[in-house]
């Protein structure tokens, strides 16, 4: 399966968060954002490198890097965005609401958009 890159997004800074994926367009919900391959890394490669924060846990003693803007996208308890396993080592980004062109595009870490379990640091929504 070819990845292509996607022409709806873009990385800006954010003071206080560092860097977040945001909408260069309008972009209506069910929209796949993003396909990003995913580095699968023994999890300790990965500490206490700064690049263990963008990662996934994997599966048990393996973490996973998403290449493109994957370990860009910001946590929020009320995402509009999720992301979803598509093929072995490929996770899609996909809009859960409409997105307005400029907003940030934000996924809940823990995997599904209404999980409120703790993420391992603090959320300022």
């Amino acid at each position: 399966m070819p990845i292509v890159p996607s022409e709806l997004i873009e990385v800006k800074r954010i003071a206080g968060k560092g860097r977040g994926v945001f909408a260069r367009q309008e972009i209506p919900a069910g929209t796949e954002i993003e396909t990003a391959p995913v580095l699968v890394i023994p999890e300790e490669d990965m500490e206490p490198t700064e690049l263990a924060g963008h990662c996934f846990l994997w599966s048990k003693g393996k973490v996973g890097l998403p290449l493109g803007y994957g370990a860009l996208y910001n946590h929020s308890f009320t995402p509009n965005a999720e992301y979803i396993d598509r093929a072995p080592q490929t996770k899609v980004y996909r809009a859960i609401q409409d997105i307005a062109q400029g907003e940030e595009i934000t996924i809940n870490y823990n995997g599904t958009p209404d999980d409120r379990s703790p993420v391992g640091f603090e959320v300022r929504e």
